[in-house]
């Protein structure tokens, strides 16, 4: 069954009337905002209901303290295909403006979940806080529903490493290019979408020919070389790749920021393909080179190095010593 995406919630007349619900700004999906997610489809199957998720668009600090705006994980067709795959039914966007945000928790509880929606559980974190002010909280959600008939409850926070999973520390670690700790708390590969783009064919004459990735992303790793997959779309298929994110300072200097990969076994034109990495591993970080040919010698290394990282997984996850992180086919 595909996932129903309904933009501009508060105005449509198409609603899931009787759902099993969770809110929240749901930005990349991650071990804790999974763990809801999975609960309200549990009960949403339990009841004969489905199970939905209030989302806002925009990102609500992007409207209320602009400067402050948190570089978004996921783009919006990432976030509706991260849903649809955890079993949801809906997705409801509401627009986020300054005349909503003046919205008090209490309308915003009986004219919308309960009047518009007649939701019959709502499930949230622990910490969550919603309306004018932020006033409403999980104990406004139960008071409330106590007294309109549906259930409200607050699910705790999950931990990794005796911290709390969440968007803020993902982006940290994307920041720092500890991808590695960005995929233990999301649970998947981080990843990016872009078009392939013609870059200066630096790296076929350097012996290793790349795909430039345009990145729709607002947030990228840090400047290294990283061990990757590349998905197709259109094919569909995924290859390993090792990508570098840098300014490529051996051969240029002050250039442009860029992201290309080199594709193992893979010589096919696809100017023009949109493609999506997956970033598992940081090899090392950019750096200058004495010459082109060291700098050659180097990407031989580090093709040799992705060769190894990926190879040992599949020998791992073969073994049921490893879990599939989402991404390895």
């Amino acid at each position: 069954m595909t996932m129903q995406v309904i933009q501009d919630a508060l105005r449509s007349p198409d609603l899931p009337y009787g759902c099993v619900l969770t809110i929240g700004n749901y930005d990349g999906i991650h071990l804790g905002q999974r763990s809801v997610v999975e609960k309200v489809v549990q009960r949403g199957r339990e009841r004969g209901s489905q199970g939905v998720v209030l989302t806002f668009d925009p990102h609500p600090v992007s409207v209320l303290r602009p400067d402050e705006t948190p570089p978004r994980l996921t783009l919006d067709r990432q976030r509706e295909e991260l849903l649809a795959a955890a079993g949801l039914d809906a997705l409801l966007v509401v627009r986020f403006t300054r005349e909503f945000a003046e919205t008090t928790a209490d309308s915003f509880v009986r004219e919308f979940l309960h009047r518009r929606l007649a939701v019959e559980e709502v499930y949230v974190g622990e910490d969550f806080v919603f309306g004018r002010d932020r006033e409403g909280d999980i104990d406004l959600l139960e008071e409330i529903g106590e007294e309109l008939g549906f259930e409200a409850h607050g699910i705790p926070a999950v931990t990794f490493h005796g911290e709390v999973v969440s968007s803020t520390r993902i982006r940290q670690a994307i920041r720092e290019g500890d991808v590695e700790k960005a995929m233990d708390l999301l649970g998947r590969p981080y990843s990016i979408c872009g078009e392939i783009v013609r870059g200066d064919r630096m790296g076929k004459r350097l012996g290793w020919p790349t795909i430039n990735v345009q990145p729709e992303n607002e947030h990228l790793p840090s400047d290294g070389v990283y061990a990757c997959r590349v998905r197709f779309p259109s094919m569909p298929a995924t290859f390993d790749c090792v990508t570098n994110v840098g300014t490529r300072p051996t051969v240029y200097e002050n250039y442009t920021r860029v992201v290309e990969s080199h594709i193992l076994g893979f010589s096919a034109d696809v100017y023009g393909e949109t493609v999506e990495l997956l970033f598992y591993k940081r090899l090392r970080a950019e750096k200058l080179f004495p010459s082109v040919m060291d700098l050659s010698a180097q990407i031989a290394r580090d093709v040799e190095t992705t060769r190894e990282f990926f190879a040992t997984r599949r020998r791992l996850q073969e073994g049921g010593l490893l879990a599939d992180a989402g991404a390895d086919v």
